[in-house]
């Protein structure tokens, strides 16, 4: 598998996990991250850091990126 193929997949394990933890589904994680460019301004580029770590902490990872850039969405979904 290459580069890019393992970072889509990072990717989903982070939108997933996400969901996961909210009790949520990936459909409204996902189109959050796309609402703040977090896919592709934060998920992608810290692939490289952000892989070797372990799932709680990509997933806290996440939900802070979500925080700073709309608290209510969190707010509205944490458990």
């Amino acid at each position: 598998m290459n580069a890019s193929k393992r970072a889509t997949e990072f990717v989903v394990f982070c939108i997933e996990n996400t969901a996961a933890r909210l009790n949520i589904s990936g459909a409204q994680v996902f189109l959050e991250l796309k609402r703040t460019d977090g896919i592709k301004s934060f998920l992608y580029p810290s692939y490289p850091a952000l892989h070797t770590q372990g799932k709680d902490y990509i997933v806290d990872e996440t939900i802070a990126y979500i925080t700073r850039h709309n608290p209510d969405f969190i707010s509205h979904h944490q458990s």
